[in-house]
């Protein structure tokens, strides 16, 4: 390969890491965000609980607080499952740009984390993420 086109696909090789590494990040402030309002639901729901007990006329605030924090639960599990498959899809790209490169990275790293098959090497990231929403909406429906 000549040098002009090496270093063509180098510069290709960085923008896309770089944009692989914002999209980890954008993804872990949605995590939170979604951490604090799920965790302002039920604060809020421990609060309506202190102050007015468990009267009857109360259930229709529990039920609707309720609801809410279900549907941003499964509005979680459905964003992080897109950044899920938007992260895949873009590895799935530096591992091919890197078959041009001299030393592949990402390809000699999932090598060594057992392409994610041994959970004693390497718990996807994804598999934690998509848990806690359920806890969220566990919690929710209780």
């Amino acid at each position: 390969m000549d040098e002009k086109r090496h270093e063509e696909i180098l510069e290709i090789y960085k923008l896309h890491a770089e944009l692989a590494d914002r999209i980890s990040q954008r993804r872990l402030g949605t995590n939170r965000i979604y951490v604090s309002l799920l965790v302002g639901l039920m604060l809020s729901c421990g609060a309506l609980l202190k102050i007015g007990g468990q009267h009857a006329e109360n259930g229709p605030t529990f039920f609707l607080v309720g609801l809410v924090g279900a549907l941003l639960a499964v509005s979680w599990l459905l964003v992080a499952r897109s950044y899920k498959q938007l992260n895949s899809g873009k590895f799935k790209a530096l591992r091919e740009l890197e078959k041009e490169l001299p030393y592949g990275f990402f390809e000699r790293e999932w090598h060594f984390l057992g392409q994610g098959k041994d959970r004693a090497k390497y718990l996807k990231l994804s598999t934690v993420e998509q848990a806690v929403p359920w806890v969220f909406f566990a919690l929710s429906l209780a």
